[in-house]
């Protein structure tokens, strides 16, 4: 069963269309190419989600990924399972089938990493969860960022932005990710840590908050705007889960002369993102430096196919709670970074974006300000 599913019929054509155009975070390959690694190493099989709702996968995760395998002498077959939990499966039978001593995963549902996890260890292989905790799994180790915490840095991000608004009595909008996401779970309880306590006082008043299905940027900016206009068109804040969301969202803003006049939080500081930042329209971005996520799932993945459990439980020196399947998950959690206008600099002096990917017409002067190089 293909997990995209249709937009809501509430949206209007139009639309569509121009969510489609401008939702996106940059546009990613609509068919990647299996990665070729140099031949003779250990075979490890990586499958990445989707494409259309994020430029990180394709942008950024792949090639830190090929890069971080080649240094620990793997040889990495990297596919992505283009949204469809049908073909996520096929490509895990066909790495195991090829003999891969180790899987890395992520996964595009819980249940579809759990399947893909319980075939590899039926077959005695290791396998990683990338990014995304399958609940329920059996995977035997975690990498990705502390996920609570880049909750908790776009709930301060918004409070900090509707304060330097001078907002007060803010109304609040939250469009968040795909229930079947745990990611997308531990982001809203870290949010709420820092938005809870006003909702709870008055002084912000919650809108609405939907989950979208499959992160689909079309559906979310649908849905803000339904919820939107319920409010007769009033809104001082969104949270946005990431920044394809929060493209959609200054889209549909711009349609209503609002763009600017918001706070708008996102994450995964994609290149739209922080051209939005830029610009004015997107108030924060959470930074995951993404090449450390890699290069944590490479080691780990050089210890498990040499057999060195105690390597690997040296690296992965946290743990994180399985509540469907009532077990701990040893893992390597990194730290995220909140990116406003003032530190965009800092994703590009790290070289996860270049300057030429967000140094646009409408972003020179802002670029010249803060001493970001277009070259």
């Amino acid at each position: 069963m293909r997990i995209r599913r249709t937009a809501l019929a509430a949206a209007g054509l139009g639309l569509a269309l121009v969510l489609a155009a401008c939702g996106q975070n940059v546009a990613a390959p609509a068919a990647p190419a299996q990665s070729q690694a140099p031949a003779g190493g250990i075979k490890v099989g990586v499958i990445l989600p989707e494409t259309e709702s994020s430029a990180r996968w394709e942008g950024f995760d792949k090639p830190l990924l090929e890069q971080a395998m080649q240094a620990e002498g793997l040889d990495a077959d990297i596919q992505n399972a283009l949204g469809d939990e049908q073909k996520f499966s096929t490509l895990a039978d066909s790495m195991l089938a090829s003999g891969v001593k180790v899987l890395v995963i992520a996964s595009i549902s819980s249940e579809s990493g759990s399947a893909v996890a319980a075939k590899a260890k039926a077959q005695g292989i290791p396998t990683i969860d990338y990014d995304r905790l399958n609940l329920g799994g059996s995977s035997d180790y975690y990498v990705s960022f502390d996920n609570e915490k880049v909750g908790q840095l776009q709930g301060e991000g918004l409070v900090q932005g509707l304060d330097a608004a001078g907002k007060t009595n803010a109304q609040v909008i939250e469009i968040e990710g795909a229930p079947t996401d745990n990611n997308a779970t531990l982001f809203y309880n870290g949010q709420q840590r820092a938005l809870a306590p006003k909702y709870q006082a008055g002084q912000y008043t919650l809108v609405g908050s939907q989950k979208i299905e499959d992160w689909d940027n079309q559906i979310g900016g649908t849905t803000f705007e339904q919820i939107l206009t319920g409010n007769g068109g009033q809104v001082d804040g969104v949270v946005a889960a990431n920044d394809g969301l929060a493209g959609a969202i200054i889209t549909v803003l711009g349609k209503y002369s609002l763009n600017g006049k918001v706070v708008v939080t996102g994450q995964d500081a994609t290149p739209d993102g922080l051209q939005a930042i830029l610009r004015g329209d997107q108030y924060m971005t959470v930074y995951k430096p993404i090449k450390q996520e890699a290069e944590g799932a490479a080691k780990l993945a050089a210890a498990l196919a040499k057999g060195d459990t105690a390597a690997a439980d040296a690296l992965a020196t946290a743990s994180v709670a399985d509540s469907k399947g009532n077990r701990e998950v040893k893992s390597v959690l990194l730290e995220p970074q909140l990116i406003t206008r003032d530190n965009v600099k800092k994703v590009i002096d790290d070289g996860q974006v270049k300057g030429s990917e967000i140094c646009v017409a409408e972003t020179t002067a802002a670029c010249q300000e803060l001493g970001i190089s277009a070259s």
